[in-house]
């Protein structure tokens, strides 16, 4: 008498079990990389498509067990999914051929989110400060976020600015120093209700540049969605737009953003799988890259890194532009 672990009977339902089991771990993946091909997220996916990333590199886990399994049609389907998800992700972390020109002079912008005015202005001076930065972009920015930056110094690295700091809300303030002269300056209002400050900065040897703090509202419900593809649709043509964009690269509305001529810097170096927004409060969030520096086709890109402020929640962008001549 033969002894087995499981009788004869049963086991072609253990493995009608086992490829329902693999199918129901392989196919939601691949609807998420249609979705993500297509740029056809929607509703309450427009916030979980921030973690694409992390999707893509779990796709590979089904893929896994699917050939430890042997049902080749399923490990094929997650093999088509896994590929997919991995061309829209993987480029991140690859430099780019093409990154610009590289014959510019040199200009250091740095974006950083200021939570609401609460992010230490000291931190963010020193960095200021450590990275040569010439052009700064603030969001969440207050009076009492201005009053720190003054404080702290920051005046003196870079004394012009364009400021639009929003009492008593906190989150809507934006603003915008240099070191070098500016002009144009002034503030716009987004359809959901962000300011961000702009200015054209007259820098030594190079052209002017029109720069604006970038800050859309945030997808943080279904009836925002469309105030915050309305507010990235508006961003208006600048030389370089930087700021919290509220929107990572697997977002329809801010691929469609660059499509209009801008490179995304992080993205251009190979770092653009860097986190710039996370944990939240205390909660166990992944972090999630919503900062950008966009630059438009004239600009080329040197370096960026991705600095942690104390106090807040983003972490500033910090890039090394190549800009045109004068």
């Amino acid at each position: 008498m033969t002894i087995t672990s499981t009788p004869p009977e049963f086991r072609p339902a253990r493995r009608v079990v086992r490829t329902v089991l693999l199918a129901l771990l392989v196919l939601p993946v691949l609807g998420w990389a249609l979705l993500r091909l297509f740029g056809a997220e929607r509703g309450y996916l427009v916030q979980l498509f921030a973690f694409t990333p992390y999707v893509a590199a779990w796709a590979w886990a089904p893929l896994i067990l699917a050939l430890a399994a042997r049902k080749w049609l399923v490990a094929a389907v997650a093999a088509i999914a896994a590929v997919l998800l991995a061309a829209c992700v993987l480029p991140r972390a690859l430099p780019d051929a093409d990154r610009g020109p590289s014959g510019g002079a040199r200009l250091t912008v740095m974006t950083i989110n200021m939570y609401i005015g609460q992010a230490d202005p000291a931190a963010v001076v020193e960095l200021v400060r450590e990275h040569d930065v010439a052009v700064l972009a603030v969001q969440e920015f207050t009076k009492t976020a201005e009053r720190g930056l003054t404080a702290a110094g920051l005046d003196v690295l870079l004394p012009y600015r364009s400021l639009a700091d929003d009492e008593p809300l906190g989150t809507t303030g934006s603003g915008l120093y240099s070191r070098y002269p500016i002009s144009e300056a002034g503030s716009a209002r987004g359809a959901g209700g962000n300011l961000q400050a702009y200015a054209t900065v007259h820098a030594p040897g190079a052209a002017p540049l029109a720069v604006e703090s970038a800050h859309p509202l945030a997808p943080y419900a279904k009836s925002v969605l469309d105030l915050w593809k309305e507010d990235l649709a508006d961003e208006p043509r600048k030389s370089v737009l930087l700021g919290d964009f509220n929107s990572t690269l697997d977002h329809a509305p801010v691929r469609k953003l660059i499509r209009r001529g801008y490179r995304d810097a992080a993205d251009a170096v190979g770092k653009g799988l860097l986190a710039t927004w996370g944990p939240y409060a205390g909660r166990r969030i992944p972090p999630v890259t919503l900062d950008h520096v966009l630059v438009d086709k004239r600009i080329g890109v040197r370096e960026v890194d991705v600095e942690p402020v104390r106090l807040s929640d983003h972490r500033a962008v910090i890039a090394e532009l190549s800009v045109p001549r004068s």
